[in-house]
C-alpha cells in the first residue's frame, strides 16, 4: 500500500515538477545541513551548541 502512495507522488512530480525556487531551497538546506556536520566532524562546532552525552531525564509516571 506504502510503494503505491509513493508511485503516485512520483507520477505527480513527473506530470508536474517542482519550480526552480523550490529546488534551490532543498539543495540549499541540503547543503547547510553538510556543512554543519563537516564541522561537527572537524572539532570547529562551538561548545555552546553542542549536546550533553547524558540522557535526558524522565519525568516520572
Amino acid at each position: 500500500m506504502n510503494n503505491l502512495i509513493w508511485l503516485l507522488r512520483a507520477s505527480k512530480w513527473a506530470r508536474n515538477p517542482p519550480g526552480k525556487s523550490r529546488v534551490r531551497l532543498v539543495l540549499a538546506v541540503i547543503g547547510v545541513a553538510i556543512v554543519i556536520v563537516a564541522l561537527e566532524k572537524l572539532g570547529l562546532w562551538p561548545d555552546w551548541a553542542r549536546l550533553s552525552e547524558g540522557r535526558a531525564p524522565r519525568l516520572p509516571r
